[in-house]
């Protein structure tokens, strides 16, 4: 391709609105441009990438056994309506009215939309297992779109959904799922965590993220520095810091702690670390209010508490009326002793002995509180979240934490869908069954966005070489006006194109540095510097973006050269 012939427009400004590094090179490179809000035009180079990203999930997906389809984008809204999901989702679902008054929506996954297109074709138990994938434009109302590709409103996803007669079944995708989600992120060429993680509105019994290490990630991973386990910090299990409760030293004593709110207010009042104070947070519960305990250094984990049988969902906390109706107290004197409701401790709360927390009286604290003594509880449960240093739920080592940013997501679906829409098969003994389901998804426009966050520079972008929109670029100096270097430039296009390597040579009446500094924030891996200087040794310079080193190579090998370059 020579660049007379496409469509290159880069910017050298930095969009005001571009926050994240992905966001600032793509509009900057002329991979996208902004059409509204969370709407991205994918340019042609852009879109070159794009392409190549699907082609590798295209590929292993079809390796693995997995069956192409493509369903509407566009979802009538009965199918919601028989999964009762539409609250789930909320206002993410985009909602459309055809001229015959008919609703649908524009689809945000297609859970609804395949398990209907299943209980249609699907009768047999000898029909299953099948594993059924598109690669397909969603929308998701986002309430505030950023981060350009990475958080958008409209985007490309790669789903799949498989369908079986039993769980052995299902957990035989599921990993082989997991593998090919392995296989396609290690040939696009990034460094990633696969992490256990909560499975949302999609709903399911387990599943599992893969994130790109990425210090602009949105998402916590906790992961073990000697063992294999990893979760993101919504899922990461935090176990109890302390093995056994130690027996009671202290007598119970109430306090006056004025005006002393928060628990570092409380633990600088009385001159003791937060590790010895414990802290109440009420929420709604599903019969009553539930008190749930954290030590106070610790934070709650709110997804972990959503989850929980006997908290309401969504999560709620008490506003002050009501703590002051259930208590007598403000927010900031809440305790457990004589706290009448349902209440649940973590795990290092159940094993503390001689702890502080609030009187439920305002401006008084208790100290020396323990256990059976003093205070009861109801159940232990992990609730808080996990931090650097704690060991590991695997017992290999201790946790430590990476940012990652969310690429896929694999989730055994089982039987919410196929019961709540009757997608049934008969099974061996003749009797219908409701099938077991797996889901897969992956995200192609957040893929490319993702592969900048962890390959650029301050100059721009290093494309992982299996998804770079070219693999050489032929940078001439003076194009236009040296004859030799015009001839030995397109000399080595022609044949570098005859021997299938993706090539651009920019033959463009620009100066040298404006070409050197384009090419530098595109990323193209492997380019080729053509100079009369160099010309005169019968030589040319050979350059990689991912390190800048620039070498002079004779022009008699520099297609071997390259064609090595390349295909390592």
């Amino acid at each position: 391709m020579r660049t007379t012939a496409f469509h290159l427009v880069t910017r050298k400004e930095t969009p005001q609105d571009a926050e994240i590094i992905s966001h600032q090179l793509m509009i900057r490179a002329g991979l996208i441009r902004k059409l509204g809000a969370g709407l991205y035009t994918w340019t042609p180079l852009g879109l070159r990438v794009l392409q190549k990203v699907e082609n590798i999930i295209r590929e292993e997906m079809n390796v693995a056994g997995a069956l192409e389809m493509l369903m509407p984008a566009v979802q009538p809204k009965e199918l919601w309506q028989e999964t009762g999901r539409i609250e789930d989702f909320g206002g993410q679902l985009l909602a459309i009215r055809d001229r015959a008054e008919r609703d649908y929506f524009f689809g945000p996954t297609h859970e609804e939309v395949i398990t209907d297109f299943v209980r249609h074709e699907v009768n047999s138990y000898k029909q299953l297992p099948i594993n059924f994938y598109q690669i397909q434009t969603k929308f998701r109302d986002e309430i505030r779109p950023r981060f350009g590709v990475m958080r958008s409103r409209e985007f490309i996803m790669k789903d799949a959904y498989s369908f079986h007669l039993s769980q052995e079944s299902l957990e035989t995708t599921y990993q082989a799922m997991k593998q090919t989600y392995t296989n396609i992120i290690n040939r696009i060429g990034l460094e990633f965590r696969c992490v256990l993680a909560d499975s949302g509105a999609i709903g399911g019994s387990g599943s599992q993220e893969f994130h790109v290490i990425a210090d602009s990630g949105e998402d916590a991973i906790m992961y073990s520095d000697t063992g294999e386990y990893a979760a993101n910090l919504e899922k990461c299990e935090a176990v109890s810091l302390l093995s056994e409760r130690a027996t009671p030293q202290q007598a119970l004593e109430k306090v006056h702690t004025p005006e002393q709110k928060s628990i570092d207010a409380v633990s600088q009042f009385l001159q003791v670390e937060a590790t010895q104070t414990i802290k109440t947070l009420l929420v709604e519960g599903i019969d009553e209010p539930v008190a749930l305990v954290v030590r106070g250094d610790h934070s709650l984990n709110e997804v972990k508490a959503n989850n929980l049988t006997s908290v309401a969902s969504p999560l709620r906390m008490l506003n002050d009326d009501e703590i002051k109706q259930l208590t007598g107290c403000d927010a900031g004197s809440i305790g457990v002793k004589d706290l009448n409701c349902h209440i649940i401790v973590d795990r290092t709360v159940a094993n503390m002995s001689d702890f502080i927390c609030g009187a439920n009286e305002t401006n008084y604290h208790f100290t020396g509180v323990n256990w059976e003594r003093d205070a009861s509880y109801h159940i232990v449960e992990d609730i808080r979240d996990a931090q650097v240093g704690d060991p590991s739920p695997d017992g290999l080592g201790t946790l430590q934490v990476a940012r990652g940013i969310e690429v896929g997501h694999i989730f055994q679906l089982g039987s919410k869908y196929s019961e709540a829409m009757n997608a049934v098969v008969l099974n061996e003994q003749g009797k219908s069954q409701a099938m077991e389901m797996g889901c897969y998804g992956m995200g192609v426009t957040r893929m490319v966005a993702a592969a900048i966050e962890q390959n650029h520079d301050d100059k721009g972008i290093i494309w992982p070489a299996n998804i770079a929109p070219f693999s050489v670029a032929i940078l001439p100096m003076n194009y236009q006006k040296s004859e030799r270097v015009k001839r030995a430039a397109d000399e080595l296009y022609k044949a570098l194109t005859a021997a299938g390597i993706e090539v651009i040579l920019d033959d463009r009446k620009v100066r040298p540095g404006f070409m050197m500094s384009d090419f530098e924030l595109l990323g193209i891996p492997h380019q080729v510097i053509i100079g009369d200087r160099a010309l005169d040794e019968n030589n040319v310079e050979y350059r990689s973006r991912v390190n800048m080193e620039t070498t002079k190579v004779s022009r008699d090998i520099i297609e071997a050269h390259l064609k090595e370059k390349v295909q390592a």
